[in-house]
């Protein structure tokens, strides 16, 4: 009799448990739902050269699966694909119907370029040693070295030396990667050829997030390569890389990997892996996990500089926080730490913690693309890597590598073309 309580208990428990998972799926999926909007060129404090732009070409590298409509369309979904694909996308800057000034960015057409062989690569043993075979290394050598080839003509053709790359998060599909891309890169005046990694998210269901979660850490090594291959491109000198919300963990699971080995071969990961500006917005990283690899790993010195945007009420990043049992490293303000922890936190001389409470929405997730002050602040972070003290960033400090983003007092921010 006990037997069969414990046993009906047991079942009872687990039920229970599926349906909080169940649910707090579902309230996950609600504030990102609610967040969807029509992908809009933001305006900044600083007009570019480019005046209202009509139209832009931005790169991708995916491992997302190809689809394809009842034409010849190309574009790509959720799935997952074992073969990295290199091309870009045409994309239009359409004015508003309801607001002649607004314009909303769409893609036009999809053009794949390269497309890489599946990995792993074949492998044998032979003696106790793995060997991957030689005529399938050899091939994916060359599709290497024709990408590499392809970004150093892009490189020349615009009379750049580096490329920006945005790694997007959780819920976003191939098409949001790519305005999303082209907006920043319009923003930054188009100083860098613009490249969108843009790994497998946006998967359909209540558990939607944690299939998205999985395909970010099956679309490291495919980062890791993209970089790898980048950081050799003859002429290219500075990598800017701005990763948001799970993009965060992807991009930075892959460069701490990059960076052990880069040490382990006795090498300055600063100039192996030549990233200038790592760029953290609204980042879905455990604060525990964040603190160890910033600290105890000497994560931060491999980069020039990191920045990371931060809002203690960040509304997406609350129910992952929910759902992760960790407080998320995009929700972090000053008051959370402790004396010690604020001390060793300032010793990290390279990484910026802004505070942008102050300037968005206050559940904001996505402010680092739809808000100008917050866009503003990261077009003067690229364009001229001014430390969080210079007048043109638009900062007040809170204490030690703390900062709190302000309104721009005499800034009246309009349409892109007005």
């Amino acid at each position: 009799m006990r037997l069969g309580h414990a046993l009906a208990n047991s079942i009872l428990g687990q039920a229970l448990r599926i349906v909080r998972l169940r649910a707090m799926a579902l309230i996950l999926a609600l504030p990102v739902a609610a967040c969807d909007t029509l992908p809009v060129l933001t305006s900044t404090a600083f007009p570019g050269m480019h005046g209202a732009p009509s139209s832009a070409q931005v790169y991708y590298v995916t491992d997302r699966s190809a689809v394809r409509g009842a034409g010849p369309a190309l574009n790509y979904g959720h799935e997952r694909s074992a073969s990295m694909a290199f091309g870009q996308t045409e994309l239009s800057f359409d004015k508003l119907a309801v607001d002649a000034g607004a314009r909303q960015i769409r893609v036009r057409g999809v053009t794949e370029h390269l497309r890489f062989p599946a990995t792993p690569l074949p492998l044998s043993q032979t003696k106790g040693e793995i060997v991957t075979d030689r005529d399938a290394l050899a091939n994916y050598n060359a599709v290497g070295r024709a990408f590499q080839d392809r970004v150093g003509q892009l490189l020349k053709e615009a009379g750049q030396d580096q490329v920006i790359i945005f790694v997007h998060g959780y819920n976003n599909d191939f098409d949001e990667a790519m305005t999303t891309m082209a907006n920043i890169w319009q923003a930054t005046d188009r100083n860098a050829v613009p490249i969108a990694y843009t790994w497998p998210a946006d998967n359909p269901g209540l558990f939607g997030y944690f299939k998205d979660r999985e395909s970010g850490e099956f679309s490291i090594f495919h980062l890791k390569e993209t970089l790898r291959l980048l950081a050799g491109v003859p002429g290219l000198k500075k990598i800017q890389l701005i990763a948001h919300s799970r993009g965060t963990d992807v991009a930075t699971t892959a460069l701490r990997e990059m960076v052990i080995a880069a040490r382990a071969a006795d090498k300055n990961p600063r100039s192996v892996l030549k990233i200038d500006n790592l760029v953290l917005a609204a980042p879905d990283l455990d604060i525990d996990v964040a603190r160890q690899r910033l600290i105890a790993e000497r994560f931060a010195p491999a980069f020039e500089r990191v920045t990371v945007y931060m809002n203690p009420s960040d509304g997406a990043l609350a129910f992952a926080q929910t759902v992760n049992s960790g407080t998320r490293f995009g929700r972090l303000s000053f008051e959370d730490l402790s004396a010690a922890e604020r001390e060793s936190i300032a010793r990290v001389g390279n990484v910026y913690f802004i505070d942008v409470s102050g300037v968005v929405d206050p559940r904001g997730h996505s402010y680092f693309r739809e808000n100008p002050v917050v866009l503003s602040d990261i077009v003067a972070l690229l364009k001229t890597s001014a430390s969080p003290d210079d007048p043109v960033r638009n900062l007040s400090r809170i204490d030690a590598n703390f900062w709190m983003l302000e309104q721009f007092p005499d800034v009246i921010f309009q349409p892109s073309d007005r």
